[in-house]
C-alpha cells in the first residue's frame, strides 16, 4: 500500500463571520495525482493556504504531516523549504522580468554575493526544457502566452526541488492544446514519483487524470473517491458537489428573438504596442433582442481584442468602422461613452480590471453606475447596500455581508460580483468575457440562468467562452474567430463541436480563398 505524503488532520480555520474549513481530513498518497473539487466558496483554496503556510500555524485547528513530521508552518518560504509549492489560479509572474529572472526570483543563484547571469540562464533553460518550453530565458513575461506562463511557473516550482506539487485551477485560462500539454506534463511528473495536489473544475480533467478525488462542500469534506475503484463519472463527482444531481447542465430555453440590436461593421484594430500590427481584420457581426450569441476562438483569435475595443477603445489603436445601437451610430472612444450608449462588458481578468479588490462588495457593484446612488452630491450608502443584498441573494454570492472585502472572497464569488456590476447597469448589450471562468457547475448553471433571463428581458447578450461544449449549450447562434477575423457564423440547428473548430482553426489564406 502507498504511504502518505500528506496527512491534513481536523483542519478548522475560521474568518470572521463564517467557518471556511471545519475538521477536514485529508490523505495524499506519495505519488498520486489528487483531486480536490467544491463550489466556489466550500474551502479548496482556503485548505490549500493553510496547507502551503500561507495561513501560518496559529491560525487554524488542527495539525499537517508531512512526510511523517508535524509542520508548524510559519510562511510560504517555509513550506517551499520543504517541497510544498503552490501555484495559484491567478499567476504570480512579474511580466517585465525575464523568464529566468522570474524562476529564480527570491532563489537567485549568486557566486560572490553578486547573481551569476550565465548560471542563472543555464538553469533556467534546463528547467524550461523539463517543461517542453522553447523560449529564450532571456525573454520578458508578457511577450509569452498564458499557457507559457503557466509552464514558467511550474519550472519555478521545479527549481524550489518540489515534492507536493499544487495546483489551483492550472487550465482554467488555457485552451484545450495548452490544457491537454500541462496535463500530460503531470503524467511525467507522477511517473518520476512527484506527488500533485490539483483543484479543479473542468471534471472531465479530474476523470482524465486523478488518482483520488476528494470532494469538500461548505467547508467539510463529503468523501474521497478512488478514481480506479468501479466507475466515477462526472455526474457523480457533481452530485457530491452540490449534494443534488444535475441532469442537464444547461437550462432549457425557447429564445424569443426580436429586433437586432448591436451591429458591429467593418471593425478593424491594431495593437497598441505596434501601430503597424492588425489584430482585428474588417470584422462584421450582430447581436438581437432576447437573443444570446457566442464568439468561438482559440487563444490568441482576438476575441477579447475585439470585445475590448469596442468597450469604449479601452484596446488597440487605430481603431476603425461603426458600432450601432438600436439602429443608431454609438459613440465609443471611452467607457463611459460605451456604457452610456447601453454596452457593458464583464471582463476575463476580474482582478486586474473588473474589481477593486481592497474595497466592499456593495461599491464594487454599484462602481459602473455610481450616478444612480448619489443624491446632493453625497453617494446613498443605504441604497448602496440595498442593492448588493439584492445581487448577493440572487447570484448567491457566498459572504457574510455586502460590506465583505471582494479581495478575501473566492474567485467564483468574485466572478458573479463582477457580473453584478455590470447587470446594475441595465445596458442593451451585455458582452460576457469567459463569465464562467473557473466557476463550479452549480454556479455555472445559475450563470446560465441569469443570461437567459437577461436575453428574456430583451437584452443583447454576446458570450466569450473558451469551453466549446458551454457555447454550444446556451448560444443562439455562434460566430468563430481566427486570426482576427469571422470565419464562420453558425445557427443553433446546425451546431456541432467539428464545424465550429473548422472555423476556429481557418488560416488568413483558407479565408480569402
Amino acid at each position: 500500500m502507498t504511504e502518505n505524503i500528506l496527512e491534513m488532520r481536523d483542519i478548522t480555520k475560521t474568518f470572521p463571520g463564517v467557518k471556511a474549513l471545519v475538521n477536514v481530513d485529508l490523505h495524499v498518497k506519495r505519488g498520486n495525482i489528487h483531486a480536490i473539487c467544491g463550489e466556489n466558496g466550500a474551502g479548496k483554496s482556503t485548505l490549500m493556504k493553510v496547507l502551503s503556510g500561507v495561513y501560518p500555524h496559529g491560525t487554524y485547528e488542527g495539525d499537517i504531516v508531512f512526510e511523517n513530521e508535524v509542520l508548524n508552518l510559519k510562511n510560504i518560504r517555509d513550506s517551499e523549504h520543504l517541497g510544498i509549492v503552490i501555484i495559484h489560479q491567478e499567476l504570480a509572474l512579474s511580466p517585465h522580468l525575464s523568464i529566468a529572472e522570474n524562476i529564480f526570483l527570491n532563489n537567485e543563484i549568486k557566486t560572490r554575493g553578486l547573481i551569476d547571469w550565465n548560471k542563472t540562464n543555464q538553469e533556467a533553460q534546463k528547467l524550461l526544457a523539463k517543461v517542453g518550453l522553447s523560449e529564450d530565458p532571456n525573454t520578458a513575461v508578457k511577450n509569452i502566452g498564458v499557457g507559457k506562463q503557466q509552464l514558467v511557473e511550474i519550472a519555478k516550482a521545479l527549481s524550489k526541488r518540489v515534492k507536493l506539487l499544487i495546483l489551483d485551477e492550472p487550465t482554467a485560462a488555457l485552451n484545450d492544446a495548452d490544457s491537454e500539454h500541462l496535463l500530460d506534463l503531470l503524467r511525467q511528473f507522477k511517473s518520476q514519483g512527484m506527488t500533485c495536489i490539483i483543484i479543479s473544475h473542468k471534471l472531465n480533467e479530474i476523470a482524465a487524470i486523478a488518482d483520488m478525488t476528494t470532494i469538500i462542500r461548505d467547508g467539510e469534506v463529503i468523501e474521497t473517491l478512488d478514481m480506479s475503484a468501479g466507475k466515477v463519472d462526472q455526474e457523480r463527482i457533481i452530485k457530491a458537489m452540490v449534494g443534488r444531481e444535475m441532469n442537464n447542465r444547461y437550462p432549457v430555453r425557447e429564445p424569443k428573438i426580436g429586433n437586432e440590436i448591436l451591429r458591429v461593421e467593418n471593425w478593424t484594430v491594431h495593437h497598441p504596442d505596434d501601430a503597424s500590427r492588425e489584430v482585428i481584420h474588417n470584422v462584421n457581426f450582430n447581436v438581437k433582442a432576447g437573443e444570446i450569441v457566442g464568439l468561438a476562438g482559440i487563444m490568441g483569435a482576438g476575441r477579447t481584442e475585439l470585445a475590448r475595443s469596442i468597450f469604449g477603445h479601452s484596446w488597440g489603436v487605430n481603431i476603425s468602422g461603426q458600432v450601432h445601437v438600436n439602429g443608431k451610430l454609438a459613440n465609443l472612444k471611452t467607457v463611459r461613452h460605451a456604457i452610456d450608449a447601453g454596452i457593458a462588458y464583464s471582463t476575463e481578468d476580474r482582478k486586474r480590471f473588473g474589481l477593486n479588490l481592497i474595497d466592499d462588495i456593495k461599491r464594487n457593484i454599484s462602481i459602473a453606475s455610481l450616478d444612480d446612488f448619489v443624491k446632493f452630491g453625497l453617494v446613498n450608502d443605504n441604497e448602496e447596500y440595498r442593492v448588493a443584498s439584492e445581487y448577493r441573494d440572487s447570484m448567491n454570492i457566498k459572504a457574510p455581508s455586502p460590506n465583505s472585502i471582494v479581495g478575501k472572497l473566492s474567485g467564483g464569488n468574485q466572478q458573479k460580483v463582477v457580473l453584478s456590476q455590470w447587470i446594475n447597469v441595465n445596458p442593451e448589450v451585455l458582452i460576457l468575457d469567459e463569465p464562467t471562468r473557473g466557476i463550479d457547475v452549480g454556479a455555472k448553471y445559475e450563470i446560465y440562468t441569469i443570461m437567459q433571463e437577461l436575453a428574456a428581458r430583451g437584452k443583447a447578450v454576446l458570450v466569450i467562452s473558451s469551453e466549446l461544449p458551454e457555447l454550444l449549450g446556451i448560444c443562439d447562434r455562434i460566430y468563430a474567430i481566427a486570426e482576427g477575423r469571422i470565419t464562420g457564423e453558425v445557427e443553433r440547428k446546425d451546431f456541432s463541436p467539428e464545424l465550429l473548430m473548422k472555423y476556429m482553426t481557418m488560416t488568413k489564406e483558407a479565408t480569402h480563398a
